[in-house]
């Protein structure tokens, strides 16, 4: 598929079933005021009120959108002795890491609305990983997040 955008440039969409959307304006900031100068993780984000009415209403893609963003679905692997012998076993596990307190901060307070249970791995002065590894969490996950494209 060939689109053409302003200035008459000419781009491919690689993907099927993708929509590539750009839009310009000068005003941006007065409708996200999380995109600024500098790095995220040392500016502060915070949603206004109405993009919190739409994370209440619709969570499930906030958490989508982050989990795809700065996040992935592993199988884990852990070994434990069974009956004198040890045996491997493994299972489903989300990962969603970020430098940044408020991002993490609003995961996890959209993961305790929805019901997942998680718990915090921090990295020294990497990232701050979020793991959810309970059966059901995992389960709600697989249900409503779904694999990256």
């Amino acid at each position: 598929m060939r689109l053409v955008r302003p200035q008459n440039k000419v781009f491919r969409v690689q993907r099927p079933g993708c929509t590539y959307v750009t839009a310009f304006s000068n005003h941006w900031l007065c409708l996200f005021p999380q995109h600024g100068p500098g790095r995220k993780h040392q500016r502060r984000i915070a949603l206004t009120p109405w993009q919190q009415e739409i994370v209440e209403v619709h969570p499930w893609e906030l958490v989508r959108g982050l989990v795809h963003s700065d996040g992935c679905r592993i199988t884990n692997w852990a070994t434990r002795m069974v009956g004198g012998q040890r045996k491997r076993y493994e299972y489903p596990r989300y990962f969603f890491a970020n430098k940044s307190e408020d991002i993490l901060n609003l995961y996890c307070r959209t993961l305790d609305a929805l019901g997942v249970q998680w718990k915090a791995a921090r990295q020294s002065n990497r990232a701050h990983n979020i793991s959810v590894a309970r059966r059901a969490s995992v389960a709600l996950m697989d249900a409503h997040v779904g694999p990256k494209w």
